[in-house]
Protein backbone atom coordinates (compact mmCIF):
# COMPACT_ATOMS: atom_id res chain seq x y z
CA UNK A 1 0.00 0.00 0.00
CA UNK A 2 1.31 3.57 -0.63
CA UNK A 3 -0.15 6.74 0.67
CA UNK A 4 1.64 10.26 -0.79
CA UNK A 5 0.29 12.56 1.87
CA UNK A 6 3.05 14.02 4.22
CA UNK A 7 1.24 14.24 7.46
CA UNK A 8 0.78 12.87 10.83
CA UNK A 9 -2.81 12.58 10.40
CA UNK A 10 -2.90 11.72 7.04
CA UNK A 11 -1.63 8.45 8.63
CA UNK A 12 -4.18 8.13 11.69
CA UNK A 13 -7.08 8.46 8.97
CA UNK A 14 -5.64 6.17 6.56
CA UNK A 15 -5.64 3.04 9.12
CA UNK A 16 -9.08 2.07 8.93
CA UNK A 17 -8.66 1.53 5.31
CA UNK A 18 -4.82 -0.06 5.65
CA UNK A 19 -6.40 -2.35 7.84
CA UNK A 20 -9.37 -3.08 5.97
CA UNK A 21 -6.71 -4.08 3.05
CA UNK A 22 -4.76 -6.21 4.93
CA UNK A 23 -7.80 -8.50 6.26
CA UNK A 24 -8.34 -9.22 2.73
CA UNK A 25 -4.79 -9.91 1.63
CA UNK A 26 -3.04 -13.30 1.74
CA UNK A 27 -1.42 -13.44 5.55
CA UNK A 28 -3.09 -10.55 6.75
CA UNK A 29 -0.86 -8.26 7.00
CA UNK A 30 0.50 -5.52 4.32
CA UNK A 31 3.63 -3.06 3.51
CA UNK A 32 3.36 0.01 3.87
CA UNK A 33 4.94 2.84 1.75
CA UNK A 34 4.70 6.19 2.84
CA UNK A 35 6.85 9.73 2.67
CA UNK A 36 9.17 10.66 5.75
CA UNK A 37 7.61 13.26 7.08
CA UNK A 38 4.12 11.31 7.70
CA UNK A 39 6.57 9.28 10.84
CA UNK A 40 4.21 6.46 9.83
CA UNK A 41 7.27 3.75 11.19
CA UNK A 42 6.87 5.39 14.67
CA UNK A 43 2.84 5.67 14.34
CA UNK A 44 2.44 2.14 13.04
CA UNK A 45 4.98 0.25 15.31
CA UNK A 46 2.30 -1.28 17.05
CA UNK A 47 0.23 -1.98 14.34
CA UNK A 48 -0.24 -5.55 13.65
CA UNK A 49 -1.53 -5.01 10.02
CA UNK A 50 1.21 -3.42 9.43
CA UNK A 51 4.52 -5.94 8.71
CA UNK A 52 6.57 -3.49 7.50
CA UNK A 53 6.69 0.53 6.76
CA UNK A 54 9.37 1.94 3.74
CA UNK A 55 9.83 5.57 3.37
CA UNK A 56 10.06 7.62 0.18
CA UNK A 57 10.27 10.49 -1.26
CA UNK A 58 7.32 12.54 -3.02
CA UNK A 59 7.88 15.76 -3.65
CA UNK A 60 10.25 18.35 -4.90
CA UNK A 61 11.17 20.26 -8.03
CA UNK A 62 10.22 18.48 -10.97
CA UNK A 63 13.95 17.09 -12.07
CA UNK A 64 13.90 15.83 -8.02
CA UNK A 65 10.24 14.52 -8.52
CA UNK A 66 11.59 12.31 -11.35
CA UNK A 67 14.58 11.40 -9.44
CA UNK A 68 12.14 10.18 -6.62
CA UNK A 69 10.55 8.00 -9.24
CA UNK A 70 13.20 6.27 -10.61
CA UNK A 71 14.23 5.67 -6.50
CA UNK A 72 10.43 4.60 -5.71
CA UNK A 73 10.71 2.30 -9.41
CA UNK A 74 13.89 0.53 -7.61
CA UNK A 75 12.03 0.18 -4.20
CA UNK A 76 9.45 -1.40 -5.80
CA UNK A 77 10.87 -4.07 -7.55
CA UNK A 78 13.56 -4.91 -4.81
CA UNK A 79 10.52 -4.85 -2.86
CA UNK A 80 8.66 -7.95 -5.05
CA UNK A 81 5.52 -6.85 -4.88
CA UNK A 82 2.56 -8.39 -6.43
CA UNK A 83 -0.33 -6.39 -5.47
CA UNK A 84 -0.19 -2.24 -4.81
CA UNK A 85 -3.48 -0.29 -3.35
CA UNK A 86 -2.68 3.09 -4.37
CA UNK A 87 -4.30 5.35 -1.94
CA UNK A 88 -4.57 8.41 -3.54
CA UNK A 89 -5.59 9.75 -7.38
CA UNK A 90 -1.78 11.21 -8.04
CA UNK A 91 0.01 9.41 -11.00
CA UNK A 92 3.29 9.08 -10.22
CA UNK A 93 3.10 6.19 -7.70
CA UNK A 94 0.99 4.02 -10.32
CA UNK A 95 2.94 5.14 -13.30
CA UNK A 96 6.12 3.49 -10.70
CA UNK A 97 4.40 0.27 -9.82
CA UNK A 98 3.38 0.10 -14.02
CA UNK A 99 7.44 0.27 -14.53
CA UNK A 100 8.15 -1.70 -11.90
CA UNK A 101 6.03 -4.66 -13.08
CA UNK A 102 3.89 -4.69 -10.60
CA UNK A 103 0.78 -7.50 -11.67
CA UNK A 104 -2.01 -5.82 -9.87
CA UNK A 105 -2.09 -2.19 -9.39
CA UNK A 106 -5.24 -1.22 -7.41
CA UNK A 107 -6.18 2.82 -7.66
CA UNK A 108 -9.11 5.20 -7.51
CA UNK A 109 -8.94 5.83 -10.75
CA UNK A 110 -9.77 9.36 -11.29
CA UNK A 111 -7.98 11.52 -14.07
CA UNK A 112 -5.11 10.50 -15.64
CA UNK A 113 -4.33 7.30 -12.77
CA UNK A 114 -6.26 5.17 -14.62
CA UNK A 115 -3.74 4.51 -17.63
CA UNK A 116 -2.05 2.76 -14.84
CA UNK A 117 -3.79 0.60 -12.84
CA UNK A 118 -5.61 -2.56 -13.10
CA UNK A 119 -8.97 -2.29 -11.84
CA UNK A 120 -11.84 -0.06 -13.13
CA UNK A 121 -11.34 2.49 -10.57
CA UNK A 122 -14.68 4.15 -8.97
CA UNK A 123 -17.11 6.59 -10.85
CA UNK A 124 -15.94 10.11 -11.48
CA UNK A 125 -18.97 11.43 -9.65
CA UNK A 126 -16.67 11.15 -7.07
CA UNK A 127 -14.20 13.37 -8.44
CA UNK A 128 -14.77 16.52 -5.82
CA UNK A 129 -14.82 14.39 -2.84
CA UNK A 130 -13.20 14.18 0.29
CA UNK A 131 -10.20 11.62 0.00
CA UNK A 132 -11.85 9.61 2.72
CA UNK A 133 -14.89 9.31 0.53
CA UNK A 134 -12.56 8.03 -2.18
CA UNK A 135 -11.34 5.34 -0.85
CA UNK A 136 -14.34 4.34 0.62
CA UNK A 137 -15.98 4.14 -2.61
CA UNK A 138 -12.93 1.92 -3.87
CA UNK A 139 -13.10 -0.22 -1.03
CA UNK A 140 -17.15 -0.60 -1.91
CA UNK A 141 -15.90 -1.24 -5.58
CA UNK A 142 -13.00 -3.79 -4.76
CA UNK A 143 -15.20 -5.39 -2.01
CA UNK A 144 -13.11 -5.48 0.42
CA UNK A 145 -15.35 -4.28 3.76
CA UNK A 146 -14.94 -2.07 5.68
CA UNK A 147 -15.88 -1.78 8.81
CA UNK A 148 -15.69 1.54 10.28
CA UNK A 149 -13.64 4.68 9.70
CA UNK A 150 -12.81 5.32 13.56
CA UNK A 151 -8.57 4.72 13.59
CA UNK A 152 -8.37 3.41 16.77
CA UNK A 153 -4.23 4.14 16.72
CA UNK A 154 -2.90 1.05 18.65
CA UNK A 155 0.46 2.21 21.00
CA UNK A 156 3.12 0.08 23.01
CA UNK A 157 2.00 -0.11 26.77
CA UNK A 158 5.23 1.06 27.40
CA UNK A 159 4.76 4.44 25.91
CA UNK A 160 1.27 4.72 28.18
CA UNK A 161 2.82 3.41 31.29
CA UNK A 162 5.84 6.54 31.27
CA UNK A 163 3.28 8.74 30.35
CA UNK A 164 1.40 7.61 33.40
CA UNK A 165 4.44 7.52 35.43
CA UNK A 166 5.72 10.72 34.33
CA UNK A 167 2.29 12.49 35.08
CA UNK A 168 1.05 10.70 37.78
CA UNK A 169 1.08 13.83 40.29
CA UNK A 170 -0.82 16.00 37.98
CA UNK A 171 -4.74 16.44 38.95
CA UNK A 172 -7.34 15.48 36.66
CA UNK A 173 -9.02 16.26 34.26
CA UNK A 174 -6.14 16.39 31.76
CA UNK A 175 -6.54 19.12 29.27
CA UNK A 176 -4.45 18.94 26.39
CA UNK A 177 -4.16 21.80 23.56
CA UNK A 178 -2.65 21.77 20.39
CA UNK A 179 0.02 24.36 19.46
CA UNK A 180 1.09 24.67 15.83
CA UNK A 181 -0.30 23.05 12.50
CA UNK A 182 1.48 22.40 8.81
CA UNK A 183 0.59 26.10 7.52
CA UNK A 184 0.43 29.35 9.29
CA UNK A 185 -3.50 29.83 7.98
CA UNK A 186 -3.81 26.41 9.98
CA UNK A 187 -2.52 27.78 13.21
CA UNK A 188 -4.40 30.65 15.77
CA UNK A 189 -2.44 33.49 16.09
CA UNK A 190 0.20 33.86 19.26
CA UNK A 191 -2.69 36.51 20.68
CA UNK A 192 -5.61 34.26 20.75
CA UNK A 193 -3.47 30.90 22.39
CA UNK A 194 -2.11 33.40 24.86
CA UNK A 195 -5.79 34.88 25.52
CA UNK A 196 -7.27 31.39 25.71
CA UNK A 197 -4.80 29.11 27.72
CA UNK A 198 -5.56 32.20 30.47
CA UNK A 199 -9.21 32.20 30.40
CA UNK A 200 -8.82 28.13 30.30
CA UNK A 201 -6.56 28.36 33.41
CA UNK A 202 -8.89 30.50 35.20
CA UNK A 203 -12.21 28.37 34.25
CA UNK A 204 -10.76 24.84 34.73
CA UNK A 205 -10.01 22.26 36.92
CA UNK A 206 -7.52 19.87 36.36
CA UNK A 207 -4.28 20.45 34.39
CA UNK A 208 -3.48 21.74 30.99
CA UNK A 209 -0.63 20.00 28.82
CA UNK A 210 0.40 22.13 25.97
CA UNK A 211 1.30 19.76 22.93
CA UNK A 212 2.91 19.86 19.19
CA UNK A 213 6.43 19.11 19.11
CA UNK A 214 9.89 20.35 19.79
CA UNK A 215 9.23 23.28 17.33
CA UNK A 216 6.41 25.17 19.53
CA UNK A 217 8.04 24.23 22.77
CA UNK A 218 9.10 27.95 22.76
CA UNK A 219 5.99 29.39 21.71
CA UNK A 220 3.43 27.26 24.63
CA UNK A 221 6.69 28.75 27.21
CA UNK A 222 5.72 32.01 26.43
CA UNK A 223 1.53 31.17 26.40
CA UNK A 224 1.29 29.40 30.05
CA UNK A 225 4.12 31.17 31.91
CA UNK A 226 3.74 33.20 35.28
CA UNK A 227 -0.63 32.79 34.23
CA UNK A 228 -2.91 32.94 37.68
CA UNK A 229 -4.79 29.78 37.67
CA UNK A 230 -4.45 25.40 36.98
CA UNK A 231 -0.97 24.01 36.96
CA UNK A 232 -0.13 24.42 32.65
CA UNK A 233 2.79 21.50 31.55
CA UNK A 234 4.61 22.11 28.60
CA UNK A 235 4.47 18.93 26.71
CA UNK A 236 6.06 20.14 23.43
CA UNK A 237 9.15 18.31 24.15
CA UNK A 238 7.69 14.93 24.19
CA UNK A 239 8.60 12.65 21.13
CA UNK A 240 5.36 11.57 18.49
CA UNK A 241 4.46 8.30 20.48
CA UNK A 242 4.99 9.82 23.46
CA UNK A 243 2.57 12.43 22.85
CA UNK A 244 -0.15 10.05 21.28
CA UNK A 245 0.03 8.25 24.56
CA UNK A 246 -0.50 11.73 26.58
CA UNK A 247 -3.02 12.44 23.84
CA UNK A 248 -4.86 9.06 24.69
CA UNK A 249 -4.98 9.65 28.62
CA UNK A 250 -6.37 13.31 27.89
CA UNK A 251 -9.85 13.35 29.26
CA UNK A 252 -10.44 16.69 26.41
CA UNK A 253 -8.52 18.20 23.49
CA UNK A 254 -8.34 21.41 21.90
CA UNK A 255 -6.39 22.71 19.33
CA UNK A 256 -6.53 23.55 15.09
CA UNK A 257 -6.64 20.66 12.40
CA UNK A 258 -3.19 19.15 12.77
CA UNK A 259 -1.57 15.75 13.90
CA UNK A 260 -2.30 16.33 17.49
CA UNK A 261 -6.06 16.88 16.56
CA UNK A 262 -5.95 13.71 14.85
CA UNK A 263 -3.84 11.79 17.54
CA UNK A 264 -6.46 13.05 19.78
CA UNK A 265 -9.29 11.37 18.15
CA UNK A 266 -7.31 8.06 17.46
CA UNK A 267 -6.89 7.36 20.97
CA UNK A 268 -10.98 8.02 21.66
CA UNK A 269 -10.29 11.54 23.41
CA UNK A 270 -13.25 14.17 22.97
CA UNK A 271 -11.59 16.35 20.51
CA UNK A 272 -12.39 19.82 19.60
CA UNK A 273 -10.75 21.26 16.47
CA UNK A 274 -10.46 24.71 15.14
CA UNK A 275 -11.23 24.18 11.71
CA UNK A 276 -10.96 28.24 10.24
CA UNK A 277 -9.42 27.38 7.08
CA UNK A 278 -9.57 24.09 6.01
CA UNK A 279 -12.57 21.65 5.66
CA UNK A 280 -14.25 20.22 8.80
CA UNK A 281 -12.69 16.19 9.52
CA UNK A 282 -15.60 13.90 9.65
CA UNK A 283 -13.86 10.45 10.15
CA UNK A 284 -14.76 10.31 13.51
CA UNK A 285 -17.13 10.61 16.01
CA UNK A 286 -14.74 11.88 18.82
CA UNK A 287 -13.78 15.04 16.31
CA UNK A 288 -16.42 18.13 17.10
CA UNK A 289 -15.90 21.04 15.15
CA UNK A 290 -15.52 24.77 15.91
CA UNK A 291 -16.17 26.87 12.84
CA UNK A 292 -15.49 30.55 12.28
CA UNK A 293 -18.80 32.42 11.34
CA UNK A 294 -19.50 32.98 7.86
CA UNK A 295 -17.48 29.45 7.34
CA UNK A 296 -13.83 28.63 6.04
CA UNK A 297 -12.10 31.59 4.63
CA UNK A 298 -7.91 32.47 4.83
CA UNK A 299 -8.59 34.38 7.62
CA UNK A 300 -11.24 32.18 9.24
CA UNK A 301 -8.55 30.59 12.25
CA UNK A 302 -8.31 34.46 13.27
CA UNK A 303 -11.78 34.85 12.95
CA UNK A 304 -12.37 32.18 15.80
CA UNK A 305 -12.34 33.94 18.68
CA UNK A 306 -10.94 32.69 22.75
CA UNK A 307 -14.54 33.66 24.35
CA UNK A 308 -16.03 31.46 21.11
CA UNK A 309 -14.02 28.30 21.81
CA UNK A 310 -13.95 28.91 25.70
CA UNK A 311 -17.57 29.02 25.43
CA UNK A 312 -17.98 26.20 23.64
CA UNK A 313 -16.08 23.48 25.48
CA UNK A 314 -17.20 24.73 29.48
CA UNK A 315 -19.47 22.16 29.50
CA UNK A 316 -17.18 19.45 28.82
CA UNK A 317 -13.79 21.05 31.34
CA UNK A 318 -14.89 18.64 34.28
CA UNK A 319 -15.73 15.39 32.50
CA UNK A 320 -13.01 12.81 32.68
CA UNK A 321 -13.15 9.66 30.38
CA UNK A 322 -12.60 5.98 31.32
CA UNK A 323 -8.98 5.59 30.85
CA UNK A 324 -8.37 1.21 29.40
Amino acid sequence: MIQVKPGIGDVIWHLPFIRAIAAAAPGGRVTFLAPPSSHAKELLAAEPAVAETVYFEHAGSELQRGINLLRLVALMRRGRFRTIWILDRTIRPALAASLAGIPARIGLGLGAQRVFITNPGIDRSHFHDQPIDWLSALMAAMKVPLAATEPELRLPEAALAAIDERFKSCARPWIALGIGASHPDKDWPDGHWAEFIALLRRRAGGTVFATGGPANFARARTFIAGGPGIPAVNACDLGLVEAAALLRRADLFIGPSSGPLNLAAAGGTAAFGLFGSTPVLTYSKFIHAIEPAGGQSPDGMRRISPAQVIERVTPHLSRQKAQS
